[in-house]
């Protein structure tokens, strides 16, 4: 296989959602990455995720574990830890997402494996970090919504504090998990020593405060919920209700707003004193939209886009989930994936966003816990007695591992 990533391995001790969707991008990307699922704990508590769960495998599982191959090892079992070593002296990267006193505690830092592999890469991310006074503090996306300021600003103006409906500390801090491992290897093929990596996703969240947190940082800025989804300072930037629904439009730049004043057959609005610049239309906006909503509130969402599209001006329908991924740019650029799964039959799921020319990208289920274990221990060198051996003495937990007869 030619894809980008093929000879990049990472052994991953990794549960729910953001590490492995970290890591799923980097599989996606052909990386080989080996899911370490404790047994003691039935492995990823993502597999157990309702609606759509039967058995070990559930929809939920299968959106963050693709193109993986999963072991199962205790790692607080005595004889465990030469198997993890062994597999660890023959990857990149170690990879994990627990609290952040946890990799101390596993001897998953790099001065813990330095000794069987002094390039490896030991990536952890966690809720808080290693060190500092939350470092032994488990964290979720929800509660690092309400710690990072997120929820203070979205919403209404009326509204309690309000979550994203996405889960988006988790993915960017997947994201970022992904940039670091690459940028970890790199420099450690290149310098030929690895190094410790400690992501934090109060950090990452922190970080996409981006334009808002330099505000506040540096001017005292309080970001404010503003109705129907708008902008801090741009205006128009935020939905509008049509005749039938909802529409979003969007004009960030001066020549945007201009087109968007001949669309709706008021130009003289781009001249008005109140709404000619950035600062204007910000300053006035409460009398800017009571003017465009009733523009908008005359004529149905279709014809809306027909014409805005038309005349340049960014725009959008409010969408539900169905719709979004029936939208006929989505089937032009088969941006949804689709395998059959031994339990689950057909699994459908939106296609990574990765499009690399002449690059084939696998597309394979998540793996069954535990699936892969015999065949990982056997390329590193293991026989099927050894295998055997440790199946007997409770390193897999009950996982069965298949050995020759």
């Amino acid at each position: 296989m030619n894809a980008p990533l093929a000879d990049l391995r990472i052994l991953a001790v990794e549960q729910y959602g953001a590490g492995p969707w970290g890591t799923m991008q980097l599989a996606d990307l052909g990386a080989e990455v080996i899911k370490v699922e404790d047994p003691s704990v039935g492995g990823d508590v993502g597999r157990y995720v309702h609606p759509y769960q039967e058995g070990e495998d559930s929809l939920f599982y299968e959106a963050f574990n693709r193109n993986k191959r999963s072991i199962s090892l205790d790692l607080r079992h005595p004889d465990a830890r030469a198997v993890f070593e062994d597999v660890a002296a023959n990857v990149d990267a170690i990879f994990s997402n627990l609290r952040g006193d946890q990799p101390g505690k596993l001897r998953l830092r790099f001065r813990d494996l330095e000794h069987v592999n002094p390039r490896i890469v030991c990536c952890s991310l966690s809720g808080f970090g290693t060190t500092g006074p939350r470092a032994r503090e488990g964290a979720y996306d929800y509660t690092l919504q309400g710690l990072a300021g997120w929820q203070s600003v979205t919403g209404g103006p009326d509204d309690p504090p309000t979550k994203s409906g996405l889960s988006l500390v988790d993915f960017c801090g997947g994201y970022v998990a992904a940039i670091a491992i690459l940028a970890g290897v790199w420099r450690a093929r290149r310098e030929g020593r690895g190094a410790d990596v400690d992501l934090a996703l109060f950090e990452v969240a922190l970080a996409q405060l981006n334009y808002m947190g330099t505000w506040a940082a540096s001017r005292g800025y309080e970001p404010v919920r503003r109705a129907r989804s708008a902008h801090q300072s741009m205006v128009p930037f935020q939905n509008f209700a049509t005749a039938d629904g909802w529409l979003v439009v969007a004009c960030p730049k001066q020549n945007l707003w201009r087109k968007l004043c001949e669309a709706i057959g008021r130009p003289e609005l781009g001249d008005d004193e109140r709404f000619r610049g950035f600062g204007e239309r910000n300053a006035n906006r409460d009398e800017l939209l009571l003017i465009l909503d009733g523009i908008f509130a005359s004529r149905t969402t279709d014809d809306w886009l027909e014409t805005l599209t038309a005349a340049g001006v960014p725009s959008a329908p409010v969408n539900d989930v169905a719709a979004a991924l029936a939208d006929a740019q989505v089937a032009a650029r088969e941006g949804i994936a689709e395998y059959e799964h031994p339990s689950l039959a057909t699994v459908r799921q939106p296609a990574t966003p990765f499009r690399i020319e002449e690059a084939e990208l696998p597309l394979e289920r998540g793996p069954r816990r535990g699936e892969h274990t015999a065949e990982v221990l056997r390329e590193i060198g293991y026989g099927d007695d050894r295998i055997e051996e440790l199946a007997a003495s409770g390193v897999f937990g009950d996982v069965r591992v298949e050995v020759a007869s």
